[in-house]
């Protein structure tokens, strides 16, 4: 397995966590709708940390990687709900 596999395994594996548990916390899920709302979540989490200026207090990189990809999963999720609404 080369490196550029081994890291998209490990983004889609991170992405797939975190919206399960944004799906845990606002309720919904299904494992394609966690992967997808969780890789996007990646996204939006790592952006709206950076645009705050916030840097997570965490001493462990994939830690911090999965809160970002959380906290960012749980905005896409609330959006989503708003904009259907």
């Amino acid at each position: 397995m080369n490196v550029g596999t081994q890291e998209l395994l490990i983004f889609l594996a991170i992405g797939l966590v975190a919206g399960w548990l944004a799906g845990l916390l606002l309720g919904g899920g299904g494992l394609l709708r966690n992967l997808i709302v969780g890789v996007i979540g990646a996204f939006v989490g790592g952006w709206l940390l950076s645009v705050a200026n916030i840097s997570l207090p965490v001493g462990h990189p994939l830690a911090s990687q999965i809160i970002t990809a959380t906290l960012g999963a749980i905005v896409v999720i609330i959006v989503a709900r708003v904009v259907v609404k």
